[in-house]
């Protein structure tokens, strides 16, 4: 299955880039509704990167662990993470910059999953787990979009 998420920027694609490297960037992407503890935050956006949380997932009773790894990179255009741990039976996320004119930029969020428990789990979860993305990278990309443009005005 796949989700693709696109949005525009009116700014550089370099400064979009910048927002991604921030220290702070992944706990902003965080989604409030969505009970996060990051155990090992990224230190870049490099291959070899890993990822920890524990997340608490609306409706479901205990915390899961979620573990991914960068597995792809070049710097001002794409990074790539993998699930290696975590409530999908695959994911694997390409966030894209594509330059869109000089002060202009696309940040395309493009994951490949599945779902656990095969075809059930496609038949029965399709379409909350749809769901659940668009809200998911709605709100990273709101966020984003808010921070370059705070970013813009210094």
């Amino acid at each position: 299955m796949q989700f693709v998420k696109e949005s525009r920027f009116a700014v550089p694609a370099a400064q979009l880039w910048a927002f991604h490297e921030r220290p702070d960037a992944f706990a902003l992407l965080s989604p409030p509704w969505q009970r996060t503890e990051i155990i090992q935050a990224p230190t870049s956006l490099a291959v070899g990167t890993v990822v920890r949380l524990k997340v608490k997932m609306p409706g479901l009773p205990l915390w899961q662990t979620i573990e991914a790894e960068h597995t792809e990179y070049e710097r001002g255009h794409f990074f790539v993470d993998k699930m290696n741990r975590g409530p999908f039976a695959a994911w694997v996320h390409r966030h894209i910059i594509e330059a869109d004119g000089p002060n202009a930029s696309k940040l395309i969020d493009q994951v490949d999953y599945e779902l656990p428990f095969g075809s059930l789990g496609r038949i029965f979860g399709a379409g909350v787990a749809r769901r659940q993305l668009e809200k998911l990278f709605t709100f990273r990309h709101e966020v984003t979009q808010r921070e370059v443009n705070l970013a813009a005005q210094r």
